[in-house]
């Protein structure tokens, strides 16, 4: 008997970002599919997004520390080692001063110094396009929509392990249908569109 081929299975780059910020969200988007709703703050950050990348176009690669380039945006990416896929806001690649360098922006609706889950997610995203352009990806950087401000995050190979180990619990927390523990930052779970799945949580 010949059985059919099981299609493989991407967890996607912000799951890494949820995850750090609580992995209860990753594990009811896997393990209780369908019932995340679209909120004002995802709609709000869709739309800023989209003012952004028509100023992109338009504006100096200064902020990224390069003054010529070529943008893509919106970049769709899977990456067959990592079990992972994503989309990168902008990528930008460039031969200014040397050889081809490519890294990817990614924008946020914030005013706050990037945090750690957000850096991870950022560092994916290099991964990804060195797997994928066949480029090293030294860098990425964060775009802060409210402040216009551009924050380097270095791909350091202790950031590039923390984005493997992670991506490795959180396919094992599916694989087990394990439900983690809740944030111990309670303030995050105020504005959880989850929060009603979390009985342990006040």
């Amino acid at each position: 008997m010949i059985y059919p081929e099981i299609e493989p299975w991407y967890l996607q780059v912000t799951d890494l970002k949820q995850y750090a910020y609580c992995p209860r969200v990753v594990y009811y988007q896997y393990c209780l599919s369908n019932v995340r709703p679209i909120t004002y703050k995802m709609e709000a950050g869709v739309r800023a997004q989209d003012r952004v990348q028509d100023l992109e176009q338009r504006r100096s690669l200064r902020p990224y520390g390069v003054t010529q380039g070529e943008r893509y945006f919106h970049v769709a990416l899977t990456s067959q080692r990592l079990g992972v896929s994503g989309q990168i806001d902008m990528v930008v690649e460039t031969k200014e001063n040397g050889p081809r360098r490519v890294f990817p922006v990614d924008f946020k609706l914030t005013r706050r110094k990037p945090t750690q889950h957000v850096k991870l997610q950022v560092a994916c995203y290099g991964m990804l396009l060195e797997e994928n352009w066949q480029a090293e990806v030294q860098e990425g950087w964060i775009y802060l929509i409210p402040v216009r401000q551009a924050v380097r995050v270095p791909l350091t190979k202790a950031l590039r392990r923390a984005v493997e180990n992670q991506l490795s619990e959180i396919r094992n927390m599916i694989e087990a249908e394990r439900m983690p523990e809740a944030t111990l930052r309670r303030s995050r779970c105020v504005d959880c569109e989850f929060r009603r799945f979390c009985n342990d949580v006040l």
